[in-house]
């Protein structure tokens, strides 16, 4: 049964399978069909998708199916929640700048709304946007991998505690259940705890701080490319006396007031209007590239080890081989960490999703730093198109006959939202497939828990 609420919809069914969950990881399914992929049609506007890790999904290219000699026998999802509120530090800056500008009169005319604006935005939780891009993410999944369900293999789901994530999954198994017009009715099997080791979250590692403030090269950037824009606001609200950093938080406000009312702010067109969002997307680069990324070192990359040595239990259908950030008590566990399954669906942080990138090899940037955007254009690190709100990457297990051109045999296959990853680092062929065995060998720094590397997050 589907119920029809201020118009959004929550079924029923979803709600009462999720019933024994605790009370505070209870979904809440505030979902609706959308019509059109606002990003792309351009709803929030062209620069909605060079807004880094505040990003709207979009799929970064058309889906393209394994050539006709070769079938998908297993899919593995890893996706990010989708869009949320801002987090409890930039709340609290957000909202120190705005006041800042609305003490004193503005004269500027492109400004003229702040004097007017309210902020009123959640902390933190899935907004009802977010909540729409999981659904349909869950549709999408159906419709392009319903030949690998059945009453008996539905997907098994997992997903990292937060609320916003949890909420997702719970979103994306209801958009499944629709897409399959109730056929199907998977639901999230297991909610790993972040107070503990957690494959889907990013925090196992004591070395690492998790700060919601801007690290060095972030930080550094700011007063590299918000000088003149800060100049600006301050001419148009004298006496304002707005720093880089609150100027770094007003652009913000842009995504999240877009993504908070599913509508373009204003924020957007003030911003865009000045041409900062190019240099905007940058600093998302540089900040994920130095959280988890290439930039932290090997501690960054080593955070997705105990995903990367699930998947491989998964794809090799053998028990998992990890002393790294896995829960031993879940993944020894048939009934928590299943094999012979044909779909799973793993939700998370883009933090993890960066880090698990890292430690298999995708995306290579040698250096990226505050100093210049000489590489940009050119760079793979883009991540607005790694880990946008509802980001994701599946990996398909493929199983092609002796008419294939690279032989016979299992094979693995890596997308990002949506876009086939070329992986040089097992030989991919001219079709990016990489065969099974290879795809494992390549794999040695997870295989070898970072060769010692793991060791240093308790140092």
């Amino acid at each position: 049964m589907v119920l029809a609420i201020t118009g959004l919809f929550i079924l029923a069914s979803l709600a009462q399978a999720t019933s024994a969950l605790p009370s505070i990881f209870q979904p809440r399914f505030m979902i609706r069909r959308s019509t059109d992929d606002t990003n792309t049609t351009g709803v929030f506007g062209p620069d909605s998708k060079i807004w880094g890790e505040e990003t709207p999904y979009y799929a970064v290219a058309d889906y393209v199916s394994p050539p006709s000699s070769c079938e998908i026998d297993q899919v593995n999802l890893l996706q990010r929640h989708g869009a949320r509120y801002p987090k409890k530090n930039p709340t609290k800056a957000m909202k120190s700048a705005i006041k800042k500008l609305q003490k004193v009169t503005i004269t500027e005319s492109s400004m003229q709304f702040i004097s007017n604006f309210t902020y009123d935005l959640a902390e933190d939780d899935l907004t009802p946007y977010g909540a729409v891009q999981s659904f349909d993410a869950g549709i999408e999944a159906y419709q392009r991998y319903s030949f690998l369900v059945n009453t008996d293999s539905l997907p098994f789901v997992r997903a990292s505690s937060s609320t916003r994530v949890v909420e997702s999954a719970g979103n994306w198994t209801a958009g499944f259940a629709y897409g399959s017009n109730s056929t199907y009715e998977p639901v999230l099997s297991v909610i790993i705890s972040e107070d503990g080791n957690d494959t889907l979250d990013d925090a196992s590692c004591d070395a690492l701080s998790n700060s919601d403030s801007p690290g060095d090269q972030e930080s550094a950037w700011i007063d590299v490319y918000t000088p003149n824009i800060t100049d600006y606001l301050n001419s148009g609200a004298s006496g304002a006396s707005l720093d880089n950093s609150d100027t770094q938080y007003l652009i913000e406000l842009c995504p999240y007031v877009t993504v908070a009312y599913s509508e373009r702010s204003e924020w957007c067109d003030l911003f865009s209007s000045l041409g900062i969002f190019p240099d905007y997307e940058y600093y998302g680069d540089l900040d994920k590239y130095y959280t988890t990324g290439w930039g932290q070192g090997t501690l960054g990359p080593a955070q997705g080890i105990g995903y990367m040595n699930e998947l491989l239990a998964r794809l090799t259908n053998t028990p998992v081989n990890d002393s790294t950030s896995t829960n031993t008590t879940l993944d020894s566990d048939p009934t928590t960490f299943p094999l012979n399954r044909t779909f799973y669906a793993d939700f998370t942080h883009d933090d993890l999703l960066i880090a698990v990138y890292s430690a298999m090899g995708l995306f290579p940037t040698p250096t990226l730093n505050y100093t210049s955007t000489d590489d940009k254009e050119t760079s793979a690190w883009r991540v607005d198109q790694m880990t946008p709100f509802a980001g994701r990457m599946v990996v398909e297990r493929i199983s092609c006959s002796d008419a294939y051109a690279s032989g016979e045999g299992e094979y693995v296959r890596v997308l990002v939202n949506q876009a086939v990853q070329s992986m040089p680092f097992c030989d991919s062929d001219d079709n990016d497939l990489c065969s099974l065995d290879t795809f494992v060998e390549s794999q040695a720094f997870a295989r070898n828990s970072g060769y010692g590397i793991w060791d240093e997050c308790s140092d």
